[in-house]
């Protein structure tokens, strides 16, 4: 196997409905930027980043120039040597997470056709399937209801619902969730806009309702979210303070976390990944695999990667959800919230570029 050509393309990807998040203004659309790389024997490997200030720190036209750098140098590389390959790219992916994202993916997914196997299981095989939660927007208390309805009747037994702006809201929005859905899984994500004290009291007034109540203070407010673990009633997930291995095992070696969140899009691919989950479970701590707002193409990354080792308890990828026009033709499956992986070789997915 050769490779003989990798290509880069942006594509500007609209959603069904403008999202709000806690410490972020309203957005409708997203930049992904597509890699692919064919191969001297007719195959083709697919790579995906998305690129966006407020998730990976660097806007669509810094992505998208460190991609069409690497794009340049890759026919010079070994397509299975993932290691070799990868860390000659690793002077222009420093600078730039979508790129060594979406070159990581897309090595990933050539050395899994070249060995005929779906990344899972090349990556360790440890289950099929995972389930999933899928998120209920920050809305009014009302219009949460009814959103929470709707994933309930798509199949979605595990609802993630986003808060941070007003904690007692936070408390009614989730308990009239219950009541509506007595049943269901329910995780709080206050994207950190909590302080100590209103984390502690939304906590203590959804003992026995939550899950886990995740990020709840600010990113690099640590030593806040060592304390709310130490206090807490209920679980808790650290999600945007876990920038990169430095930032998991600071959070791991002080027990500031109940659980680590990974995504693919802002680590940086399976290597970074691997390498936060392996912190986790040294620390006695477990995983989730989480997501942005992406393509379906990382949303099958960041499956294989649960899929692949115990220690990754929970999933939350649901991020492809209300894209428009998504080019990407996955090869899972979603079967009553739970995510489950085909046997196609690596990644198992194309795109219709």
């Amino acid at each position: 196997m050769q490779i003989t050509k990798a290509e880069v393309t942006p594509l500007e990807i609209n959603l069904r409905q403008p999202v709000r998040m806690a410490g972020l203004s309203e957005f409708d659309k997203i930049t992904a930027i597509f890699v692919r790389i064919d191969t001297i024997d007719g195959r083709s490997a697919w790579g995906c980043a998305v690129a966006h200030p407020h998730f990976t720190g660097e806007s669509p036209e810094h992505a998208l120039n460190f991609c069409e750098n690497c794009a340049d140098q890759v026919v010079d590389l070994h397509p299975t040597n993932l290691e070799y390959s990868l860390g000659e790219l690793s002077h222009l992916t420093s600078q730039s997470p979508a790129a060594a994202c979406a070159f990581d993916l897309v090595f990933h997914d050539l050395l899994g056709l070249a060995a005929n196997l779906p990344l899972y299981k090349l990556l360790g095989g440890f289950r099929n399937r995972i389930q999933t939660s899928a998120t209920v927007n920050l809305s009014d208390v009302s219009e949460s209801v009814e959103l929470a309805r709707q994933r309930a009747a798509a199949g979605f037994r595990m609802l993630k619902v986003k808060g941070g702006l007003n904690p007692d809201i936070d408390v009614q929005r989730i308990k009239a969730i219950q009541r509506a859905l007595p049943n269901h899984i329910l995780r709080l994500d206050a994207d950190g806009g909590y302080d100590i004290q209103s984390a502690l009291d939304v906590s203590r007034a959804l003992e026995n309702i939550l899950e886990m109540l995740e990020q709840p203070t600010s990113p690099d407010d640590l030593e806040g979210l060592r304390r709310i673990t130490q206090y807490s009633s209920l679980p808790i997930l650290a999600d945007q303070s876990v920038a990169g291995p430095e930032s998991a095992l600071q959070i791991a070696a002080g027990k500031m976390a109940d659980s680590i969140s990974v995504k693919m899009a802002t680590c940086g691919g399976f290597r970074c990944a691997d390498q936060i989950n392996s912190i986790s479970q040294a620390a006695g701590i477990s995983t989730m695999v989480s997501c942005i707002i992406e393509p379906a193409l990382l949303i099958s990354a960041g499956l294989h990667f649960a899929l692949s080792n115990p220690n990754i308890k929970y999933g939350d990828l649901d991020g492809h959800l209300d894209l428009v026009e998504d080019p990407t033709v996955s090869g899972f499956r979603i079967e009553d919230g739970w995510l489950v992986v085909s046997d196609f070789p690596g990644l198992g997915c194309t795109v219709a570029l």
